[in-house]
C-alpha cells in the first residue's frame, strides 16, 4: 500500500493529475499508520504483524 501510494504520487505530480496525487497521499498515509500498528505489536486486520 505505502509502495502504491508512492507511485501514484510521483505519477500525478508528473502529470498534473490531482486526483492521482490525492489517492497516493491518502494510501501512502494509511499504509504508514497500518505499518506503524503492526510494528508496535497491535493486531491489524486479524494479523500480528501487517507489512
Amino acid at each position: 500500500m505505502i509502495a502504491l501510494g508512492v507511485i501514484l504520487l510521483i505519477l500525478g505530480f508528473v502529470f498534473g493529475i490531482s486526483i492521482l496525487w490525492t489517492i497516493g497521499l491518502i494510501l501512502l498515509v494509511v499504509g504508514l499508520v497500518l505499518w506503524l500498528l503492526g510494528a508496535a505489536g497491535h493486531a491489524v486486520g486479524g494479523r500480528k504483524h501487517y507489512w
